[in-house]
């Protein structure tokens, strides 16, 4: 945070932990003033950018963001250093803080400045429909408690291991949209999840510079009692990146690692993460999921939720033949339908792909009862069909998403592409005030009251 600062000119600098980071572009995202960047190792906070808003701190799945140090502001430091940084630079100790000119009385003073200006404000700088604006950064009122940061670089143990129970294609053959459904199983170590948390995965080995490869982020596409009921498992949605945004041939470090692992392998497992994007636990809570591709994964974890509460809590059938932590992404099991009632709440799915082929789980998501959940897919390169997008499909239900927007049982998940966040928003607003709705109003209620979340990367 480049913050309060007294006559001396000294600073009290906001910094990002490089060890605890998981890359989750969170802070970048919500940045109302862009202060935050990124190379392809750490992100870091430009002092010369940053006005204290604190927006970024409490969305930070693992609380890297949070860290602070004094210096003079004329010895502020860089963001080329910041890239360079393996750990956190010690604080200065008095001596050197004199060293460079700034007494104690006037460190004190910076203290209680910055402690008294700690107030969120992002309605500075920053694009008008964004996470900064609209995502909410607390969970809905009824959701569980989750548990955070159990492993990783700070804890006590630095990972956890586990196995892998299962690996399966769940895309059609394609030359770039391989897309894995990956089973880890925890054996008898703790690793309590919820429905929209997500985890760190170690690959092994060494990056160019010769330091090990930071971890990569995924989120749990399982609910919270498991891939398979009972078990202490969780399953993963990775697509294989062989291209990167500019469409240049690269292998990705971690999708490639979990794309092809085999059952009995070991993978070093930090987390889990995320505080916010949470599910509502009141039976009569509407849930209207948006997503395109891998994104999908939070929101299979949240459907498959309902679907086993829907049945009394019984889950997929498990037959005795099955192996331990083993479930069928294809079949009826991890989506398919099931007997029983549950009085629950509106669910509502906008699924985005560019093609059929591309779209992970579409075999299953075709078995779900329709009074169960309401499916809407868009596909935006389909031979000889026009272009559809999520927003398009949003637009069309028009009616039915106006009514849940006034709904304060109603709680809206964005998970996809940064890309897709800005036409998501701008079709709310339109359905919004189609429907004669103040979109300052509601937008406002949705991010206090935690009802939209948003998680683009």
């Amino acid at each position: 945070m480049a913050a309060a600062m007294s006559d001396n000119l000294a600073l009290r600098q906001h910094l990002i932990d490089p060890e605890v980071c998981i890359r989750c572009n969170t802070c970048e995202a919500i940045c109302p003033v862009a202060a935050i960047t990124h190379d392809s190792r750490n992100y870091v906070v430009d002092a010369t950018k940053c006005n204290l808003c604190m927006a970024c701190i409490s969305p930070c799945p693992t609380g890297s963001i949070d860290n602070w140090r004094t210096v003079a502001r004329v010895q502020a430091y860089s963001v080329e250093a910041q890239l360079a940084w393996d750990e956190l630079p010690a604080e200065l100790s008095a001596e050197q803080l004199e060293q460079q000119g700034l007494s104690a009385a006037a460190v004190s003073a910076l203290d209680e400045s910055a402690a008294s200006a700690m107030v969120l404000d992002t309605t500075g700088a920053g694009e008008e429909f964004g996470a900064a604006h609209y995502g909410a950064t607390v969970p809905p009122w009824s959701a569980a408690h989750a548990y955070t940061n159990l492993y990783g670089p700070k804890a006590a143990e630095k990972f956890v291991t586990a196995t892998v129970a299962g690996n399966v294609r769940v895309t059609k053959v394609g030359q770039d949209y391989d897309t894995h459904h990956v089973v880890l199983d925890f054996g008898a170590m703790p690793f309590p999840f919820l429905e929209g948390q997500s985890i760190g995965i170690l690959p092994p080995g060494l990056d160019a510079q010769g330091r090990p490869h930071h971890a990569r982020q995924y989120s749990i596409a399982s609910p919270r009692n498991g891939e398979r009921p009972g078990y202490n498992n969780l399953a993963l949605t990775v697509k294989r990146v062989l291209t990167d945004q500019q469409g240049k041939p690269v292998r990705g470090i971690g999708s490639n690692y979990v794309c092809d692992l085999s059952p009995g392998d070991k993978v070093q497992v930090i987390g889990p993460f995320g505080a916010s994007f949470l599910i509502p636990n009141h039976p009569r809570s509407h849930i209207v999921m948006i997503c395109t591709g891998t994104g999908s994964a939070p929101m299979r974890g949240i459907t498959e939720w309902r679907r086993r509460l829907r049945r009394g809590g019984a889950g997929p059938s498990q037959a005795s033949t099955a192996p331990s932590g083993a479930s069928d992404p294809l079949g009826g099991g991890a989506w398919g339908p099931g007997p029983g009632r549950f009085e629950g709440g509106k669910l509502m799915l906008f699924f985005g792909a560019r093609s059929q082929e591309e779209l992970p789980y579409f075999g299953p998501l075709q078995k779900l009862p329709k009074d169960f959940i309401d499916i809407s897919f868009a596909f935006s390169r389909t031979p000889g069909q026009p272009k559809r997008y999520v927003q398009d499909l949003m637009r069309e239900r028009a009616a039915d998403l106006a009514l849940l927007l006034a709904d304060p049982n109603a709680y809206f998940y964005v998970c996809g592409l940064k890309s897709m966040e800005q036409g998501v928003l701008l079709a709310l607003r339109d359905v919004a005030e189609q429907a004669g709705l103040s979109w300052d109003s509601v937008g406002a209620a949705l991010k206090r009251e935690g009802r939209l979340h948003l998680e683009t990367y």
